[in-house]
């Protein structure tokens, strides 16, 4: 049972895709039904709900008003259907996360993994896209959390749990300086670097290291992608100045050196568990929120 009328059913699924015909075609039901729903609201409200184009449908401001309200009240009648659930001794749990994609291997991929074979109950729905995006979304509460990268450049956020990853260099476990307790750049001046894209967040950091230090590699490997550069240097093509972050699992499976920079004022990738404010959470949520701190938390215990 739901207490949204038929009407808020059919103005969002119109709200999303801009048709009528694409509406009608989601919901089994016939497009001169959904429009006439839509226009005895628009004369109750006395206000256009959309803009009829000829390529579809827009929404008006009204509309994109009345689309907010109706897709945030929706959002919390499901946490309220869980909490429900929970009072009845019913297992059931809706839980939408967000994750960049440094984090698709290794110890959250593997801990959600196991929190979903363990929870047969629990429905999950994860997006990966950049820190940038999920934060969006926090805020916007299309997801319960997310996992980013250096919040402190995102606002209205609630940071729960964090951990800093230190920078250093990358290399293939047979170089020779793989096995040092740490490496300057001047100890790297003729290998050949790959230098991460400007999409990569620890770009920036790379870039002003250099710059300080008035380093320029001759031989250089321009990448964007953090799982090529993983190859590259698996391969013995170059090194790579990285979070430990990026490579975390590598070196743990014994795939990748990572060796810290000596007397690095580099400031260390900062990742981040964060919510909206004012976010209700299942306490599905907050279970798996409790196992992605235990996560983070070992993540920090690692480098000291």
């Amino acid at each position: 049972m739901s207490p949204f009328s038929r009407f808020a059913l059919y103005f969002t699924e119109v709200a999303r895709s801009g048709s009528l015909r694409k509406a009608a075609e989601k919901l089994h039901v016939s497009a001169s039904a959904i429009n006439r729903q839509i226009l005895q609201a628009e004369a109750a409200f006395n206000t256009p709900l959309f803009e009829r184009l000829p390529e579809g449908l827009r929404m008006t401001t009204a509309g994109e008003l009345l689309y907010s309200d109706l897709t945030r009240w929706q959002r919390e009648f499901r946490v309220t259907r869980q909490r429900f659930d929970e009072i009845q001794g019913l297992k059931r749990g809706n839980v939408t996360l967000g994750m960049v994609q440094s984090l698709t291997r290794g110890r959250i991929a593997e801990r959600i993994a196991a929190m979903a074979q363990t929870h047969l109950w629990l429905n999950l729905t994860l997006t990966v896209d950049n820190s940038q995006r999920i934060s969006q979304l926090i805020r916007q509460s299309e997801i319960d959390f997310g996992l980013i990268l250096d919040p402190d450049g995102q606002s209205g956020l609630n940071v729960l749990a964090f951990a800093e990853l230190e920078m250093g260099v990358v290399m293939n476990n047979r170089h020779p300086l793989s096995t040092r307790d740490a490496v300057s750049l001047s100890e790297l001046s003729h290998e050949r670097h790959i230098l991460p894209g400007d999409s990569l967040v620890v770009h920036e950091r790379v870039a002003a290291l250099y710059h300080r230090q008035g380093f320029q590699p001759e031989n250089v490997i321009g990448c964007n992608d953090i799982r090529l550069i993983h190859t590259l240097v698996a391969q013995n093509s170059g090194i790579c100045v990285l979070s430990l972050l990026d490579v975390m699992t590598e070196v743990e499976q014994g795939e990748l050196s990572f060796v810290p920079l000596r007397h690095s004022v580099m400031r260390p990738l900062t990742l981040a568990l964060c919510t909206a404010p004012s976010r209700q959470l299942s306490r599905a949520a907050q279970m798996l929120i409790q196992q992605m701190t235990e996560v983070i938390d070992a993540m920090s215990v690692t480098q000291r």
